[in-house]
């Protein structure tokens, strides 16, 4: 039976606990811009090509599937504010190999994300400097943001914020500027009106598949706010927030940007796979240097995500630590922060990188295959443990439920029919088979150690 008890501790082994340095302006900043990345940049120009202007509605559908899974995180994160977010509360709700699952399995993911963001920044400066190694640029980035997250929590929180300020500022001009120019007033540019919308499946059924699996996964780091949340000055508060604006959030910076996008510049058009759907748009709005001005904007984003990506590492590794799931020194608080496991965080990450130079060919692909669905796992632990743990806050402490899955439990249940359906059409595809079987081998493995662990300390009466 999954225990009842608390699965996460406020102190380390040297009663030193996590620092509450993040600020109401910070948490509200990192839910906005954690919706904004790389892949929404750059990722969703092959969507563009694969569903055409029906991936206005791929996104839409992948959309409301997260805002249901950012309800049901929001309302188990609210009620139990932990670094360990998810990850806790499947331990909670399931059992102790559930939380031990989840939980390595979105830390592998973290650190193998970092290094392939680093990658690409490098990529980007390397553009800007030929005469540089990219490999110094990655090393750099790594200095940087290990070290923003070796100090105080309070200096991530400023990082990100910056960070999201500008991708917010960069995404709402192009949204001002885009609107403009399909109302036919922006000057010296004429509406294409409703031209590039004539087809709305130009290839079929199965190009909205294959936009709407590219959509899925262009969601990745909503789920930090909640981890964030249990260093913020109030963490329930902050939370209820973060959670309540996740649907205009998503239905602006997603749906409305891709609907801007293939409206402006046709869907068929080679340029949106290779400059990217936002240059692609920019450079028909005539706007001079577009290319560059999204190659930095991409740049922010993909150092956002680094700084936020080790930092969540770091707090799911310490979290899970603190429930007796890893080694004890991993968990060291120092300042009130997991300095052993920010380190590791980005050892791990900068050896992605090195991996990618070493055996480009294969080891590093296989690595990236094997991560490829490990946020679905996530999402159906978040799901399960929802429909758990709302009965049993019902019942025994109802003040808690400051934030409410809407419709419960029906909509839960649509949402893990959603996640399911997706798998469904990953093992369809080839291009997502390998990936679906490379993630599932990996959460078996991870899940048969998680409960050897489990009855081992039941056998110890621990």
């Amino acid at each position: 039976m999954p225990s009842t008890t608390p699965v996460e501790t406020p102190t380390d082994t040297d009663g030193v606990s996590l620092s509450h340095g993040l600020k109401q302006r910070h948490l509200s900043m990192i839910a906005l811009g954690g919706v904004i990345g790389a892949g929404l940049f750059v990722g969703s120009g092959a969507g563009i090509a694969a569903a055409g202007p029906s991936i206005v509605i791929a996104y839409a559908l992948s959309g409301l599937l997260v805002m249901l899974v950012m309800r049901m995180l929001g309302e188990m994160s609210a009620a139990y504010p932990s670094s360990g977010s998810f990850s806790s509360h499947a331990e909670r709700a399931i059992g102790p190999w559930a939380g031990f699952t989840a939980g390595w399995a979105f830390w592998v993911l973290l650190c193998t994300a970092v290094g392939l963001e680093g990658i690409g920044a490098a990529q980007i400066v390397h553009g800007w400097l030929p005469g540089t190694p990219e490999w110094a640029w990655v090393a750099l980035f790594m200095v940087v943001f290990c070290g923003t997250n070796l100090a105080a929590v309070k200096n991530f929180g400023e990082f990100e914020f910056w960070f999201a300020a500008l991708k917010v500022g960069a995404i709402s001009l192009f949204l001002v500027l885009g609107v403009l120019a399909l109302a036919g007033v922006l000057p010296g540019t004429d509406s294409p009106g409703g031209s590039n919308l004539t087809e709305l499946l130009p290839n079929g059924g199965e190009g909205l598949v294959i936009g709407l699996l590219a959509s899925v996964f262009a969601y990745g780091g909503l789920e930090t706010v909640t981890i964030a949340a249990a260093e913020s000055e109030n963490p329930v508060r902050g939370v209820a927030r973060a959670v309540r604006t996740a649907m205009w959030r998503i239905a602006l910076f997603y749906v409305g940007s891709m609907a801007v996008v293939v409206a402006l510049v046709p869907w068929d058009s080679p340029q949106v796979v290779e400059d990217g759907p936002y240059v692609a748009a920019l450079d028909r709005l005539g706007i001079p240097g577009a290319g560059q001005l999204m190659n930095v904007v991409v740049l922010v984003a993909l150092l956002s995500a680094m700084n936020a990506n080790i930092y969540g590492a770091s707090r799911i590794g310490y979290s899970l630590v603190e429930r007796g799931q890893g080694p004890a020194w991993l968990g060291r608080v120092s300042g009130g922060v997991p300095r052993a496991a920010v380190l590791v965080s980005s050892v791990f990450g900068f050896l992605c990188v090195l991996l990618s130079y070493w055996r480009p060919d294969d080891v590093f692909a296989w690595l990236l295959n094997m991560i490829g669905a490990v946020i679905l796992v996530v999402w159906i632990f978040i799901a399960v443990s929802q429909l758990r743990l709302r009965r049993r806050l019902e019942r025994e402490t109802p003040e808690r439920l400051a934030v409410r899955m809407w419709a419960f439990p029906w909509l839960t249940w649509v949402a893990l029919a959603g996640m399911v359906t997706v798998f469904v059409l990953m093992a369809r595809e080839p291009d997502t088979r390998v990936q679906l079987y490379s993630t599932g081998a990996m959460t078996l493995a991870l899940a048969a150690v998680g409960y050897a662990w489990q009855r081992t300390r039941a056998r110890a009466g621990r």
